[in-house]
């Protein structure tokens, strides 16, 4: 291979390993973007369970309240 030549395919992979490092560190921001998404997700999900649980026990003070009242429809 003549001298030019290998010069060129040198700067070529010069400028493909620094490609690739700039494809390295945004896979990596990436990554953690992502990582933060699905622990945000996970909170919805947890704050969602929790709203559940607490329209769950109200409606069953209302059933109560309305038991006690006797203003359940067909209980008479």
């Amino acid at each position: 291979m003549t001298e030019p030549n290998l010069e060129l395919v040198l700067e070529f992979l010069r400028r493909m390993q620094t490609s690739l490092a700039d494809i390295q560190t945004d896979v990596r921001e990436i990554r953690e973007r992502l990582g933060r998404v699905e622990v945000a997700v996970a909170e919805v999900g947890v704050a969602i369970a929790s709203m559940s649980v607490r329209v769950d026990r109200l409606t069953d003070r209302v059933d109560r309240i309305e038991r006690r009242l006797d203003l359940r429809e067909g209980a008479h």
